[in-house]
């Protein structure tokens, strides 16, 4: 599997999800559709005319004019490692597992027989769920060798948003990690099945100690930067320092490496991970971004933001890579085109990791769906995530099907509306509640999701094996209830002016909130479905589009009072303490600001069980509780919906979303012509 690729999936789990705000052909991570455009206000907001309406956060961010000095690793307990002799001479190794995912992928296959010829599955018109197995079995084999592949070719590739940061520690949107996914550096990754591994292209071996409390690597002596630099543990050491450094503003990345207790280089090659305890997690809080010591040693001591100096704003527009690629064009909202690095894939002159698929990885940057939906047919962009209604209605013609095909897959991605618990508005779980009970979800289903997805009923997907063994019930909308639970939490008509009010602090608040959602239609129609339904029962809700850089700085900064967004499902289901446990409201992203003692406690323990099916129940109990305290109104599992090119070959789907196997683009090629 390629370093790149390890990388998009692990900052996939480490931070559990991402925000969904871009457009995207793989995880996580719409790893991601959900936003754009401009931020409309509303006079009767009560976030804009009544201060006293809404409790205020305080940004912990640094700023400019900070006088705080940075000191490297400050977050890090003090701690003197013992010599490797020591640790040698004291610990007991069981070899882990290292592995190559794209030879994975073809020992799966080797035993799998093709429902279609490559030609017959291009025929076929993607109309039920025979059709849809046929071209995914089809579409998603592997080339016999690689003669079969275009190695000069060009992959158009699709993003609904720009990258605000080329530096793997920033990242947060779907777009960022599909481009660090071709550019970055990592040592671990995992399969379909979230099995973790380390990778055979940056590790020679992998150990850990019996009593779980160390991990050992050595890596290849062969990986380079792209300026030529030699890729060592001491860069594995240093990024942990920057991510455990206090001034730069890594909540999310922090979360799970600050489990560790300290990481050394012990040379160039050997890195130890030591851990604080022995836990379930551990397999995977040594897993988190890696960037060159000697690009940002002199240079994050002046800008511990990583972004604002002149330094960090040009490492920023050129990075030094890690990865198969490296970046050579970048027009902002435009375009972002990389292109293969032979210092990835060669080492003095001799070829040792698999040569990436494409000589150009081309992203075009284009926010609305139906201009992309054009892009896609008239051959522009060679792959894009479409809605059920692009799905349903504008894919099924021949000028669709003359130069693409179509696919879908379950994805563990859903959508909510999150309110804001430290708000007068959602603060009681009652009304949080009621904000269920007042949605029509089987109408947003059918009308505004074309009966293709699945309600969503918590933060585990049905089919995880996290997911409770009897799941809660699809929530109906049931304005009565919605009226009672909102009674009883105080919120009445008392001035008879058809709009619910509350006396707070000797203040009348009328019931008038704003939802923060992106600038693509389809989820602001969802949002508008949510403010007629409210002004039935009395409460005014004031939709409001915004670009989705804004929306992911006023939700991090809890600038907000309820917000319509998504998450694809981490890795392990400890991730999720990142967006729950009352720590991710300052750590982490916990946007909304729940805090529940009983959840941190089951989190803390779910990490300390190593018996599997103990584990699993604990999480279980995790997914119960959040449902019924409702900091979200769960909607939809999203499945993942695609249009590609007939061009494109190899693509394959796991619950994170079309899963990419080997260099960079994994296991996603081009034939050659006399293929």
């Amino acid at each position: 599997m390629s370093i790149s690729r390890i990388l998009t999936q692990l900052l996939l789990g480490i931070s559990l999800v991402i925000f969904l705000g871009c457009s995207s052909g793989n995880d996580t991570s719409e790893t991601s559709d959900a936003t754009s455009d401009t931020e409309s206000t509303s006079s009767r907001s009560p976030d804009s005319s009544n201060p006293d309406a809404t409790k205020k956060a305080e940004s912990s961010d640094r700023t400019d004019d900070s006088e705080e000095p940075f000191v490297l690793g400050d977050l890090v307990e003090p701690f003197d490692p013992p010599a490797l002799t020591e640790i040698e001479s004291q610990v007991t190794w069981n070899d882990m597992p290292i592995k190559d995912s794209y030879e994975l992928l073809k020992d799966r296959q080797a035993s799998e027989t093709p429902m279609a010829s490559v030609e017959e599955a291009l025929d076929l018109k993607n109309t039920d769920g025979e059709q849809n197995r046929k071209i995914l079995s089809a579409m998603g084999r592997l080339p016999a060798a690689t003669s079969e592949i275009d190695l000069d070719a060009t992959w158009n590739r699709h993003t609904a948003g720009d990258v605000k940061s080329t530096n793997p520690m920033m990242m947060s949107s779907s777009a960022e990690f599909d481009v660090a996914g071709l550019t970055g550096f990592g040592l671990f990754g995992f399969d379909w099945t979230f099995e973790p591994f380390a990778s055979t292209d940056t590790v020679i071996s992998w150990q850990t100690s019996q009593n779980g409390l160390y991990d050992k690597v050595t890596m290849r002596n062969d990986l380079t930067w792209s300026d030529g630099t030699l890729i060592t543990a001491h860069d594995v050491e240093f990024s942990y320092k920057v991510i455990m450094s206090s001034l730069v503003p890594v909540p999310a990345v922090r979360s799970g490496t600050e489990q560790l207790k300290y990481v050394k280089a012990y040379d160039d090659q050997t890195v130890v991970f030591f851990h604080k305890e022995s836990l379930a997690t551990n397999v995977w809080n040594i897993n988190f971004p890696i960037i060159a010591k000697h690009v940002y040693e002199n240079t994050i001591s002046e800008d511990p933001t990583l972004e604002q100096s002149d330094a960090h704003a040009k490492l920023d527009a050129d990075p030094v890579t890690g990865g198969p690629y490296v970046l050579v064009k970048r027009e902002r909202g435009q375009e972002i085109e990389l292109e293969r690095r032979p210092s990835y894939y060669t080492f003095k002159g001799k070829e040792v990791r698999d040569k990436p698929h494409f000589k150009k990885v081309r992203f075009r940057i284009i926010e609305d769906p139906n201009t992309s939906l054009l892009a896609l047919k008239r051959g522009d962009i060679e792959e894009l995530q479409l809605t059920p209604e692009q799905w349903q209605t504008q894919t099924e013609n021949e000028d669709f099907y003359d130069n693409n095909t179509k696919v879908y897959d379950i994805e563990w991605v859903y959508f909510y509306f999150g309110w804001n618990c430290d708000t007068v508005f959602f603060e009681d779980r009652r009304v949080r509640q009621a904000m269920g009970y007042a949605f029509d979800h089987q109408e947003m289903l059918a009308e505004h999701r074309y009966n293709m997805d699945q309600p969503c009923t918590g933060i585990f997907h049905y089919t995880s094996r996290w997911a409770p063994e009897v799941s809660p019930e699809p929530l109906l909308q049931d304005l009565d209830r919605a009226e009672t639970l909102l009674e009883e939490a105080g919120w009445t008509d008392s001035d008879g002016d058809g709009v619910l009010d509350k006396d707070i602090n000797g203040t009348r608040v009328p019931f008038e909130f704003s939802i923060l959602v992106s600038q693509r239609q389809d989820r602001i129609d969802i949002c508008n479905l949510l403010r007629e339904n409210l002004e039935n029962i009395g409460i005014i809700c004031n939709v409001r589009p915004m670009e989705f850089t804004v929306l992911q700085d006023r939700a991090r900064k809890h600038q907000f009072q309820a917000a319509f967004a998504g998450w694809g499902t981490g890795t392990d289901p400890d991730t999720s303490e990142n967006l729950w446990t009352t720590k991710a409201i300052d750590q982490g992203r916990n946007y909304v600001k729940y805090s529940n003692t009983e959840v941190d406690a089951l989190f803390e323990k779910g990490k300390r069980e190593l018996d599997p099916e103990e584990r699993r129940k604990i999480y279980q109990k995790i997914h119960l509780l959040l449902w019924e305290d409702q900091p979200y109104t769960w909607l939809f599992f999203r499945n993942a919906y695609f249009g590609f090119n007939k061009s494109l070959r190899g693509y394959n789907f796991s619950a994170r979303g079309p899963y990419n196997y080997g260099p960079g683009e994994g296991a996603i090629f081009k034939p050659a012509v006399a293929f």
